[in-house]
């Protein structure tokens, strides 16, 4: 397995190995002693899958509170998609920055996202399925959300903000000034 720490050395992009022959191929996406020794060492108690059928949709940038903040390995089975995490902590030297990376049934990398992190991603393709395990239980009232195209982080999104197709909900979140404090580094 393959592990690459980004910008934002707490989140580490994940290569699993693939073996292919004339049947197709075999790959084993979770070892818990090899994420390990990546770097990963929580134990993940959900999973979660999304189907986006547009290309253009943007889902995010989320988060849950402690005490039911989530980490999350994310990665794409079916199409393609531009993950992003952007450093919510407090205190963190890299406070609100963001780093992201593509995630797709191609490069069948897969992105660790801590908890403290916001968490988003848009699709390149239609029909782009998600899969990600986290780390803490859905709690509703534990979620928070800020505006996807937030002018203070100033994401370098692979979508128009005319193009974007967003929920309700992601619509009216609110800037990145609100999330001050939801984390501490």
């Amino acid at each position: 397995m393959k592990a690459e720490r980004l910008a934002i050395p707490d989140v580490i992009l994940v290569t699993p190995p693939r073996f292919s022959d004339n049947r197709g191929f075999f790959s084993e996406t979770y070892n818990i002693q090899r994420m390990k020794e990546a770097g990963i060492d929580l134990p993940f108690v959900q999973d979660n899958q999304s189907l986006s059928v547009q290309k253009g949709v943007v889902r995010g940038l989320h988060c849950q509170l402690a005490p039911y903040a989530q980490g999350k390995l994310v990665r794409c089975t079916r199409g393609a998609i531009w993950d992003v995490a952007v450093d919510a902590r407090t205190g963190s030297p890299t406070y609100g920055r963001w780093v992201a990376a593509e995630l797709s049934e191609e490069n069948w990398s897969q992105l660790w996202i801590p908890p403290g992190f916001l968490h988003g991603f848009c699709t390149l393709t239609g029909n782009a399925e998600v899969q990600y395990k986290c780390t803490g239980l859905y709690d509703k009232a534990s979620e928070r959300a800020v505006i996807w195209n937030s002018r203070e982080l100033a994401i370098d999104w692979p979508v128009k903000p005319e193009e974007a197709v967003l929920s309700e909900k992601d619509l009216v979140a609110p800037e990145f000034s609100a999330a001050k404090d939801w984390f501490r580094y």
